[in-house]
């Protein structure tokens, strides 16, 4: 048994998402690698060689790879596996534009967004919005893996003596895309997929300006915000900050569900919370089903309280 761990960057350091990965890797065993592909990303691997369990960490640097283009990332991804057996990569958009090409070449299959593994071959994830449960069993000689991060708990720490990192080379531009730019959206606030507490609106927040009051709230709490597909269709909410099947999956400590239905793929991306607090004046609301509490009432007159709560 082999485990590649594939790691996000930002040519500066990792994600963190990538010690999910690595508590995947361990449950199966066996010799576990990292590779890290970018532009002068060797500061990203030597971070990387300092996580416990690693045997060795490779490293890919070409201009080529800087802006995560899949038609040069994937084949490099799939030219290294060799005597792996498995490649893994924490569930996101890189992961879903690299792994399925890496696949391909590798003659082999991607199984997305696994949330358990019970043999070396045999995986659960979600399906039907996670309302159930697959398990699927893998005959392909290398498994391509996303693995969704809310499912295990991160490797933690750091190893006394980093492992080896090695350069290796590839063929670098394919030629079959261009980068051409990008727009990227600073955030003011924790990133929803990482944050400890999140305060998400729905429809029934009525309105972009309402929403100022929920970001109010969150400044108290130190919280990240959130929004239904509904609130982000209407115009409330930016894209991102879309929570639900079709949006980020989150597993706060806290999630706060206000003005929020319930609708089945957005109680898909929360799941995992760890406490689910609605408010709602519909106390029929689909939200108050899988709520560790709830609150019936006019969230205009609730959330105001609450705030005046917290300052004092």
């Amino acid at each position: 048994m082999s485990v590649l761990i594939v790691v996000e960057h930002d040519n500066q350091a990792p994600r963190e998402n990538f010690r999910y990965a690595l508590a995947a890797a361990g449950q199966l065993g066996g010799q576990i690698e990292a590779l890290v592909i970018g532009e002068n990303c060797r500061a990203v691997a030597d971070i990387v060689s300092h996580a416990p369990g690693l045997a060795a960490v490779r490293v890919a640097e070409n201009i080529a790879y800087k802006n995560g283009l899949a038609e040069n990332c994937a084949p490099l991804i799939a030219e290294q596996v060799g005597e792996i057996t498995h490649v893994i990569m924490a569930a996101g958009s890189l992961a879903r534009m690299w792994l399925p090409r890496a696949a391909a070449l590798a003659d082999s299959q991607m199984i997305s967004e696994i949330i358990g593994i019970e043999a070396a071959d045999t995986f659960v994830r979600p399906i039907y919005a996670g309302n159930a449960f697959t398990t699927v069993q893998s005959l392909d000689a290398v498994k391509f893996l996303s693995i969704r991060t809310t499912a295990f708990e991160p490797v933690t720490g750091d190893a006394d003596t980093p492992c080896k990192v090695t350069a290796i080379t590839s063929g670098g531009d394919s030629g079959l895309t261009e980068f051409i730019g990008e727009r990227v959206s600073a955030l003011e606030r924790p990133e929803l997929t990482a944050a400890q507490i999140i305060i998400s609106g729905g429809r029934g927040v009525g309105s972009a300006d309402n929403f100022k009051l929920l970001e109010a709230l969150a400044d108290k709490l130190g919280a990240g915000i959130g929004a239904s597909r509904a609130a982000v269709d209407e115009g409330y909410a930016p894209n991102d900050f879309q929570v639900g099947q079709t949006g980020k999956i989150v597993a706060p400590d806290l999630y706060m569900a206000v003005g929020i239905s319930g609708a089945i793929q957005h109680l898909a991306g929360i799941r995992d919370s760890k406490c689910i607090v609605a408010i709602n004046k519909d106390a029929d609301a689909p939200i108050f089903e899988i709520a560790d509490y709830g609150l019936v009432g006019d969230l205009f007159e609730i959330i105001p309280q609450l705030q005046a709560a917290l300052e004092e």
